[in-house]
């Protein structure tokens, strides 16, 4: 069963911490041709669109265009605070492979 992709509550708590949602914007999630695997990620606060699917929590958005969601079935977006660095991560459940740098991947 295909089913939308999961936001964590750290990362909902990670978009109120900078403010996301008082300047009406949400944490866009994308997936684009290209990077070391074939596919890319591209994570960013953007207006959501009319399209997108918007998944709430906390007072806080996460949108995905249509084009993208496909190959975000059943994946967890998730907010990572490590030494390496903090970072909005995704666990995608659709990527065979992925590349060391976290952004990139294949189906």
């Amino acid at each position: 069963m295909q089913l939308p992709p999961k936001v964590t509550d750290r990362a909902f708590a990670r978009l109120a911490e900078i403010g996301a949602g008082d300047q009406g914007q949400a944490l866009r999630v994308a997936v684009e041709g290209g990077g070391c695997s074939g596919f890319q990620y591209d994570i960013r606060l953007d207006d959501p669109a009319e399209d997108d699917l918007v998944l709430e929590g906390g007072g806080q958005k996460v949108v995905v265009d249509a084009v993208s969601l496909p190959f975000l079935q059943n994946a967890v977006i998730d907010f990572s605070d490590e030494l390496i660095g903090a970072r909005f991560v995704i666990e995608n459940p659709n990527a065979t492979s992925s590349c060391g740098c976290g952004t990139s991947f294949s189906i």
